[in-house]
C-alpha cells in the first residue's frame, strides 16, 4: 500500500487504474437532460427524476420547455435553446422551472450543443438545485477567504507530500513565493530546515488519518535565515465524501514569541536554581580555600566550562589593596575547576600559587575597575590578554577557548579577587544573562570568602599564640621516656585552650600536665598560658599535686570566671610511683606489659575555677616499661558515640605496650579524632624506664 492507503505494486508504485469516484457531483445532484433539434427529450438522468419530479417514462419523448417551464418563459427559453444550437456556444445561469408537484424552484443550468457521430445536433442540460449550488460557493467561498487572510499559515500536500497550495501566511513564514512550493516537496522548498519530523507526521496521518496537533519545529527558513523560529504545526487527512484520500492539510503557526519567551523563563528557573545550590553549597566552612572551590564547583558546568577563583594576595595577607592603571596584579589562585582535563585547565595558575598579571590582562582590568570583563567571541588576538603568559595563550588556542568571562569578587565594598570563566566545549557564548548569574554568585561567594578570610587571619594569630605558649618538644627526663602531640581545631571553629606540660623537679622527678581551658580562641588560648604559667610556677615549690590544685584553682578564679580542666602528675623514678590528682578531667590510662589496658581510677575532682572544694592526690605504681596516657576529651569525644564507648576503645588500642611512643601518638590521632568532633586535641604519653 503507499502512503494514501492506495494499491501498489511489488516495486512499490501506486497502480495505474480508475480512481474512485468523488463525491461533489453527488452533492450537487447534477441533473442531465439531452434534448433533439426539435426539443424533446432523448435522455433523462436519475438525478433529474428527482429534480423536476418526472420519471424517465413521463419525461422522454416530451417537448422539455413545456414539461419545465412555466407559459410565460416558453418563449425566452425557446430562443436561448434554439441560440445554442445555432452558435455553439454555451449558456448558463439561473431560471425558474416547475416541478412536478405544481412548485417553483431556481435551478442552475449549463446548456450545450452535442454532436454525434453522424453530425446530428442535440443539446445537453446540465441542471443542479441553485440554493444548493449557492450554499457551496458559499461554503468555498468563505473557507477561500478564511484562508488567505487567516495569519495561520496553510497548505495542502498530496500522497506524495508535495505541496498543492499555500496561503500567503505560509509564503510570509517560509519566505518562499507560493509558485515555487506547488509540485516540491518541504526540504526542496526549505533546505535548511530539518523537516523530517514534519514528513514523519504527514505520512502517519496518512496512513492512520489520526491528526497530528501542535507538534513543534525549530529551525531558519529564507525568511530569516539568521535566527531560529518556532512553529506549531498541526496535520489532518483529506478525505472526499467517498472516503478516498486526497492528501494532508497543513497548518503553521508562528509561535516564537511564546517558544523565546519559554527559553528566558527556563534559563530564569536555571539561574534561580543555580544560585540556589549555590547559597546551599558555598560557605558551609570557614575555610577559605574550601570555600573558593565551593563556588568553582558551582559554576562548573553549568555556567562554564572551566572556573577559576582567584585573590589578590594583599587581602589574602589581610591588607587592602588599589590597583593604579599602570600596576600589575599579584593573584594567588585558590580553586581551579575542573581540576584535570582539558589544556585549558593546564593554562590556569595551580591553586597555591602566586602570579603577576600585567596591566592590561584582562583580570587585572576585572579586579582594578570592580566591573565584569566579557568577551562573548574570543580571537586570537584576545587570548595574550587573557592567559598570564605566551605558553598560557598557546594551551588556551589549542583548547578552543571561544568565550570568556571574569566577574569581580566584592565584599564589604572591597575588590578580594576575580571569579575566571572559560566556554570550551559549551558552543553558546556568555551573554548578558550569564554575566548577571555570575555576578550573583560572586557577590555571594564574596562574603563567605571574606568571612573565611578574616576568620582564617584571627585563627592564625590565636594559633600563633598557643604554638609560642605550649613547650617545644619535651625534654630527656630522668627515668622517663615521653612524646606528645598538639592538634589545632579545625578551621570551622577557633582554636581551643588545650596544653600539656613536661615540668622537671628536683630529685630527678618529673611534673606531668594535660588540660583544658573550656572555651576558644584567642582568651582561651591566653588563660592557657596563664596556667601553664601558673602550673610551672607551682611546680617548682615541690607541692602536693591535690595542694597544686588547690593553688591553681585560686588563680583560674581570678581569671575573669574562666573553667578548666586539669590533671596533674608527679612522677617518682625511684619510688616508682605516680601521684596524681585532677580536677574534673578524662582519666589517664594505664598500660602496662602482660596486663589489659586500664584507665586509672581517680576522684574526679571538680574543674578549676569552681572554687570551695577540695582536691585528693592518689598514688599509683608505675614501674619501667609502664605508660601512662593524658589527653584531652577532643580526642575520645564524638556527637554519635557514648563516652563510655570512646573511652574502651581507647583502651582497645593500646595493646602494644612495645611501640614506639611517637608512633603510638599519631596512631591514635590518627584513629580516634572523629571528623564531625571540632575540637582541639593535646595528648601525653610517658614511658617509665629503668634507671641507670
Amino acid at each position: 500500500m503507499n502512503a494514501a492507503g492506495a494499491p501498489a505494486t511489488e516495486g512499490g508504485e501506486p497502480v495505474r487504474g480508475p480512481v474512485r469516484p468523488g463525491g461533489l457531483l453527488d452533492i450537487l445532484g447534477v441533473a442531465s437532460v439531452v434534448l433533439d433539434t426539435t426539443g424533446r427529450i432523448v435522455l433523462w438522468s436519475p438525478q433529474a427524476e428527482e429534480l423536476f419530479g418526472y420519471s424517465a417514462r413521463e419525461a422522454l419523448g416530451q417537448y422539455a420547455a413545456r414539461l419545465m417551464v412555466h407559459e410565460r418563459h416558453l418563449e425566452l427559453v425557446g430562443k436561448l435553446f434554439a441560440d445554442v444550437l445555432r452558435t455553439g456556444e454555451s449558456w448558463a445561469g439561473g431560471f425558474p422551472i416547475r416541478h412536478k408537484d405544481g412548485s417553483t424552484r431556481l435551478v442552475e443550468f449549463r446548456n450545450m450543443r452535442l454532436l454525434d457521430g453522424r453530425g446530428d445536433v442535440y443539446a445537453l442540460g446540465l441542471a443542479a438545485d441553485q440554493s444548493t449550488v449557492r450554499r457551496l460557493e458559499q461554503d468555498v467561498a468563505l473557507s477561500e477567504r478564511m484562508v488567505k487572510q487567516s495569519p495561520v499559515g496553510y497548505a495542502v500536500l498530496d500522497t506524495d507530500l508535495r505541496f498543492v497550495s499555500v496561503n500567503p501566511a505560509l509564503e510570509k513564514i517560509n519566505g518562499v513565493p507560493a509558485a515555487e512550493h506547488v509540485g516540491r516537496t518541504l526540504r526542496e522548498v526549505l533546505p535548511m530546515l530539518n523537516s523530517e519530523p514534519v514528513e514523519t507526521d504527514a505520512r502517519r496521518v496518512l496512513a492512520t488519518g489520526l491528526p497530528v496537533v501542535d507538534n513543534t519545529l525549530i529551525g531558519r527558513t529564507p525568511a530569516d535565515p539568521d535566527e531560529d523560529h518556532a512553529w506549531a504545526h498541526s496535520l489532518y487527512r483529506l478525505e472526499d465524501t467517498m472516503g478516498n484520500v486526497l492528501g494532508v492539510a497543513v497548518s503553521v503557526v508562528d509561535i516564537t514569541a511564546q517558544y523565546r519567551a519559554s527559553l528566558e523563563a527556563e534559563a530564569a528557573r536555571r539561574r534561580l536554581a543555580i544560585i540556589a545550590d549555590a547559597s546551599a553549597r558555598i560557605g558551609t566552612t570557614l575555610e577559605l580555600e574550601r570555600t573558593a572551590c565551593e563556588l568553582a564547583d558551582v559554576a562548573v558546568p553549568e555556567l562554564a566550562d572551566v572556573a577559576a577563583v582567584d585573590l589578590l594576595e594583599a587581602v589574602v595577607e589581610g591588607r587592602r589593596s588599589t590597583l593604579g592603571p599602570s600596576e600589575a596584579a599579584v593573584i594567588r589562585a585558590l580553586a581551579v575547576r575542573p581540576e584535570e582535563g582539558s589544556e585549558a585547565v593546564l593554562a590556569a595558575d595551580p591553586p597555591g600559587q602566586i602570579a603577576r598579571y600585567a596591566p592590561d590582562r584582562l583580570v587585572t582590568e576585572c579586579v582594578r575597575s570592580g566591573e565584569a570583563v566579557l568577551v562573548p567571541y574570543v580571537k586570537d588576538d584576545d587570548l595574550p590578554r587573557i592567559a598570564r603568559s605566551a605558553e598560557a595563550a598557546e594551551l588556551l588556542g589549542r583548547a578552543g577557548l571561544h568565550s570568556y568571562l571574569a566577574v569581580p569578587l566584592i565584599a564589604r565594598g572591597e575588590v578580594l579577587g576575580a571569579l575566571d570563566l572559560k566556554r570550551i566545549a559549551n558552543p553558546a557564548p556568555f551573554d548578558e544573562d550569564d554575566v548577571l548569574l555570575a555576578r550573583e554568585l560572586a557577590a555571594r561567594a564574596a562574603v563567605q570568602i571574606d568571612n573565611a578570610r578574616w576568620y582564617q587571619n584571627a585563627r592564625n594569630t590565636a594559633l600563633t599564640l598557643q604554638r609560642s605558649l605550649l613547650p617545644g618538644h619535651p625534654p630527656l627526663m630522668t627515668g622517663l621516656e615521653v612524646a606528645s602531640r598538639y592538634q589545632p581545631a579545625g578551621a570551622t571553629i577557633e582554636v581551643g585552650g588545650d596544653w600539656f606540660d613536661v615540668i622537671p623537679l628536683e630529685g630527678g622527678k618529673t611534673a606531668l600536665v594535660v588540660g583544658d581551658v573550656m572555651g576558644s580562641g584567642i582568651s582561651a588560648a591566653t588563660t592557657m598560658g596563664r596556667l601553664r604559667t601558673a602550673t610551672t610556677t607551682l611546680a617548682a615549690l615541690g607541692l602536693d599535686p591535690a595542694l597544686l590544685l588547690e593553688h591553681l584553682d585560686k588563680t583560674t578564679s581570678a581569671l575573669d570566671h574562666s573553667i578548666a580542666t586539669c590533671v596533674y602528675a608527679v612522677h617518682d623514678p625511684h619510688l616508682r610511683q605516680c601521684r596524681i590528682a585532677n580536677a574534673g578531667h578524662l582519666p589517664p590510662a594505664r598500660v602496662r606489659p602482660g596486663r589489659p589496658p586500664e584507665l586509672l581510677e581517680l576522684p574526679t575532682g571538680v574543674p578549676l575555677g569552681v572554687g570551695g572544694v577540695g582536691f585528693s592526690t592518689v598514688t599509683v605504681d608505675f614501674e619501667p616499661g609502664d605508660e601512662l596516657v593524658f589527653y584531652t576529651d577532643g580526642l575520645v569525644e564524638t556527637r554519635r558515640h557514648p563516652l563510655d564507648e570512646r573511652l574502651d576503645f581507647l583502651l582497645s588500642l593500646l595493646d602494644d605496650p612495645a611501640r614506639p611512643l611517637e608512633e603510638t601518638c599519631d596512631f591514635l590521632l590518627r584513629t580516634l579524632h572523629h571528623p564531625d568532633n571540632h575540637d582541639d586535641v593535646a595528648l601525653l604519653i610517658a614511658r617509665a624506664r629503668q634507671l641507670p
